[in-house]
């Protein structure tokens, strides 16, 4: 998701993708340890996505 599409979306919205954006970490997480994840990169994607959600729900909550 990029950032535009994320400023449109609501702080209700945001909130429920990071606890989706979470459980996929914990999965991604739980699949390195088994050596089943093939792309690790996922896991820092997926921590960046966390991260400017959280960004954008601060901005929205101090306008």
């Amino acid at each position: 998701m990029k950032l535009s599409e994320m400023r449109e979306k609501t702080v209700d919205e945001l909130q429920s993708a990071i606890v989706d954006w979470k459980k996929d970490l914990f999965n991604y997480r739980l699949q390195l340890s088994t050596h089943k994840l093939e792309n690790t990169a996922l896991i820092s994607k997926t921590k960046t996505l966390i991260a400017q959600a959280k960004t954008i729900i601060k901005e929205k909550q101090n306008a």
